[in-house]
């Protein structure tokens, strides 16, 4: 059946076309003596409107005498002739009527030439009634004369007007598709028939409201509703879907996308109205559907007011500020208003980057929120620098610590596990001890659904970061807690950038295997999840995102290259490369040991730590480790972190990769 729907739809695209190419020598044509007229465009107008008066002129007397035009008449009226022209003439241009863009004329325009003619027929009644004294001149030609200008000079422009718009019409034009018969579709088609130049041409609306199917907008016919999409594609042919419902969520777009996968047809979108200037969207806004837009879930509200009472006019510390995440936590904690937000990496160019973009939103939104008094301070170092995060501590007494600061990539720190262990592992355990010993309120640690059954180094070293926190929990005064979840979109080395590199080369795209899945999340609703489950309750917690459905990577990949306009398999190939060091096939966001607990946030629940070691045997363990990293024994380290964490399966893969 696809086969079958390409081949009808191609047809009828080719079908569809085959009258624009005799029009090609017309649009020469007209081409040709629009340049002429452009170049000469001031006499040209004045002369128009000259011709337009006088003849509406003659009209009016020959109706006036039911056609038969007799010599006093016709003499009587040529008497008047310069006389009326030179009133005309200027009362035209006293309303700037000849500095007007035909092509673009307007209900405007109509009505500055309405009111320009009844003050010029008025002025040349009074001129020939009372001036030259002549009441012999019949008084029904000043109305009909009148009413005469207006409909011939209205009417010469509409003419320009809608000739332009169909002249224009070349066969580059796309044919497009256009879901959504509200505001937004209806100024998309107005910009498209005004500006043939963007080369799109509108061939009907989809619209779900029974009520709209048979009417038309500009010219453009409704069709019918989204289930009616494959009939109306065999039928008309687009060579593009234009999403243009602004209110489409996640749910609707790939309900959309579904439907049109078996057509091969590109599918185009438009920015939401409220991040267009002026609320007006055109066609030059037209972009590609996202793989972000069909992952978008209902939003968390903006604003959290037990967020704000937790943040607002405090001193908050965010380490790892130039991380995807990191960056995201400080974007979001700067709205609600804290005191001081110190933002806190050992990488320059990222934080740099992040202090930027921090104050140009500051600088943005001060005067119109009052919440927006605090101060940024960016601090650069290392979390395995004592020295340095005392200096930070006693410097600026953070009241709230967001740990964002890790090392992430799994098959990196297969090949990398010293590093892996000192910056999850130690650089935690620093931050912990600073945070406890200057009596924070309260820590919340970033972690990962890696950590979960890890099979990996770096999954191994996050799960030991989870202990530390929950134990520090345990023994301090502060609040200490964890907020776990999986993948998020657009992160900086995740699986989407990667992706659309290799698209930008051609292809192909690389997939470990067709049998792997992943979690995947927006930056901004986990940060904002992260933020909530941070103000929830008291320490001691492991908050587990809601991540949704987890996907195939493959089909991830086969999507981004049917949103870029390819055919999978077909335009763009993909290729399986085999699991890398540490990767798992699916991933799990709770420990089987762990007990499930809800929230009063339906995205947000608790998985109740359990088997984790006690503080003692931790410590051990650590002072274990750290005599490991520094002999520099791999093996050791691996066989130290399966002791500290029982449900570490390094994968058979890994350790073949890592002989």
């Amino acid at each position: 059946m696809p086969l079958k729907t390409e081949v009808a739809v191609d047809a009828a695209a080719q079908g569809n076309r085959q009258w624009i190419s005799t029009s090609k020598l017309a649009t020469k044509v007209y081409k040709a003596g629009r340049a002429y007229i452009f170049n000469n465009r001031r006499a040209f107008v004045i002369s128009a409107h000259v011709i337009q008066a006088a003849l509406a002129n003659y009209l009016a007397f020959v109706l006036r005498f039911n056609f038969i035009l007799r010599l006093e008449y016709l003499r009587q009226m040529l008497s008047y002739f310069p006389i009326l022209l030179a009133i005309r003439l200027a009362s035209y241009l006293s309303f700037g009527l000849y500095k007007d863009v035909w092509r673009y004329s307007s209900v405007d325009d109509l009505m500055k030439i309405v009111k320009a003619s009844a003050i010029g027929s008025l002025i040349f009644f009074g001129a020939v009634r009372y001036f030259y004294g002549d009441k012999g001149y019949p008084l029904s030609i000043y109305f009909i004369d009148y009413m005469l200008l207006v409909m011939i000079s209205g009417g010469g422009r509409l003419f320009i007007r809608v000739f332009n718009e169909y002249a224009q019409r070349e066969n580059s034009g796309k044919r497009v598709l256009i879901f959504g018969a509200g505001d937004a579709g209806e100024m998309i088609v107005r910009d498209m028939k005004n500006n043939p130049e963007y080369a799109y041409e509108p061939i009907g609306f989809i619209d779900d409201d029974p009520y709209k199917k048979g009417l038309s907008i500009h010219g453009v016919p409704i069709l019918g509703p989204r289930s009616a999409l494959e009939k109306i594609a065999r039928k008309h042919g687009p060579e593009e879907l234009l999403v243009c419902m602004q209110s489409a969520d996640g749910t609707v777009l790939n309900d959309i996308y579904e439907r049109c996968n078996p057509l091969n047809i590109p599918i185009k979108t438009l920015p939401p109205i409220a991040d267009v200037i002026n609320g007006r969207v055109t066609a030059s806004q037209i972009k590609p559907l996202s793989l972000e837009a069909l992952l978008q879930r209902a939003p968390v509200r903006a604003d959290i007011k037990p967020v704000r009472n937790y943040i607002a006019g405090k001193t908050v510390l965010v380490t790892g500020a130039g991380g995807s995440i990191g960056s995201e936590l400080s974007r979001q904690i700067l709205e609600y208003g804290p005191s001081n937000l110190i933002i806190f990496d050992r990488y320059e160019n990222s934080l740099f980057k992040t202090d930027m973009n921090l104050r140009e939103l500051m600088k943005k939104n001060m005067g119109i929120n009052t919440g927006w008094a605090g101060r940024i301070t960016t601090v650069i170092g290392d979390l395995l620098d004592h020295a340095a995060l005392d200096l930070l501590f006693s410097s600026h007494r953070p009241q709230i610590v967001f740990h964002a600061a890790a090392h992430k990539h799994v098959p990196l720190m297969e090949h990398n596990p010293m590093e892996a262990v000192k910056n999850n592992i130690f650089g935690t355990k620093n931050i912990l001890d600073f945070s406890n010993a200057y009596k924070i309120e309260k820590f919340v640690m970033i972690s990962t659904d890696k950590a979960v059954n890890p099979t990996s180094i770096m999954g191994a070293t996050k799960r030991v970061a989870e202990m530390l926190t929950i134990n520090m929990d345990r023994s301090s005064s502060s609040h200490f807690s964890v907020v776990r979840f999986g993948n998020v979109l657009g992160s900086n080395g995740s699986v989407v950038p990667i992706f659309k590199e290799q698209l930008k080369r051609g292809g192909p795209l690389t997939v470990t295997h067709p049998e792997i899945k992943r979690y995947f999340m927006l930056i901004p609703e986990a940060v904002s999840l992260v933020l909530l489950a941070a103000a929830s309750g008291s320490g001691g917690n492991i908050y587990v995102l809601d991540m949704g459905e987890q996907v195939h990577i493959s089909r991830l990949a086969e999507n981004m290259i049917r949103l870029s306009g390819f055919v999978p398999y077909k335009d763009i190939g993909i290729e399986f490369t085999g699991l890398r060091p540490g990767e798992k096939l699916f991933e799990e966001l709770f420990d089987e040991s762990e007990q499930l607990m809800p929230t009063s946030h339906k995205k947000l629940r608790i998985a109740a730590p359990a088997g984790i070691s006690s503080p003692e045997e931790l410590s051990r363990h650590l002072a274990a480790l750290e005599k490991i990293v520094v002999s520099g024994s791999k093996d050791m380290l691996i066989d130290e972190l399966r002791t500290v964490v029982p449900t570490f399966r390094r994968a058979g893969i890994c350790d073949a990769a890592n002989t």
